[in-house]
């Protein structure tokens, strides 16, 4: 008998492929993250035996004793938390890709991590805020060009895309205009070439409105309570 995070997994892959289709995209541009933040490692080994091999992690603590008892090797591993400056050692050690660099301070430390660290190359994308909420983190649109260019001149760091965390509505047709203007972001920033490879990916959309975040052109979508369940 499948487990729950199966059933879960299988369901949540069909709203991808559904929501795919109808914004007439192929299903296979779009990578699903496992929230597992909070979760057990039972948890993460329940979906990686339903064929899951990407996960998000908030918190390099919990990420580091997790990561140990599974397996470094055994899934890519995100950073989708706000980065603190004390942990960006471990998290150079630990993840295949950050989603959270919000400052060119960040930036230029993780670039000198690597370089310590003998890494050849750690993608990662910017998170932009674009609500302005004090609660989240996020460098402003009006700062981001600055992050870009010295994102350009790293040698070890791989800037390919952005990510966004838009105010929790009720209503995810009330998201739209955040996942909207990252996309014009990032339309704008491929146009300059800046992005390693690709189109610039675009991290956005969680479980409450991940269809929308599709239809917008969402590359990642970030998924936890409809594969783990509500967090204790």
């Amino acid at each position: 008998m499948p487990s729950d995070i199966a059933k879960n997994l299988t369901q949540v892959r069909r709203r991808i492929t559904l929501a795919a289709k109808h914004a007439e995209r192929d299903p296979a541009e779009i990578e699903l993250i496992a929230v597992s933040k909070t979760k057990p490692a039972a948890a993460v080994l329940e979906a990686i035996a339903a064929r899951c091999n990407s996960f998000g992690e908030n918190k390099v603590q919990e990420a580091d004793t997790k990561i140990s008892e599974i397996g470094r090797d055994k899934a890519d591993w995100h950073l989708i938390g706000h980065l603190q400056k004390n942990k960006a050692r471990r998290a150079v050690q630990l993840f295949d890709v950050i989603h959270s660099v919000d400052s060119p301070e960040l930036a230029h430390r993780l670039e000198r991590i690597c370089a310590e660290e003998a890494r050849p190359s750690l993608d990662v994308l910017v998170q932009v805020d674009l609500a302005g909420e004090t609660t989240k983190s996020g460098i402003a649109e009006t700062e981001l060009q600055l992050l870009v260019e010295v994102l350009k001149r790293c040698e070890h760091l791989r800037f390919i895309g952005l990510m966004v965390i838009p105010p929790f509505f009720d209503d995810p047709e009330d998201a739209r205009p955040f996942f909207q203007r990252l996309r014009a972001i990032r339309d704008r920033l491929r146009e300059e070439g800046v992005f390693a490879e690709g189109e610039g990916e675009l991290s956005m959309g969680m479980t409450h409105d991940l269809e929308v975040a599709i239809e917008e052109g969402a590359t990642m979508v970030r998924i936890g309570t409809a594969i783990f369940g509500e967090r204790g």
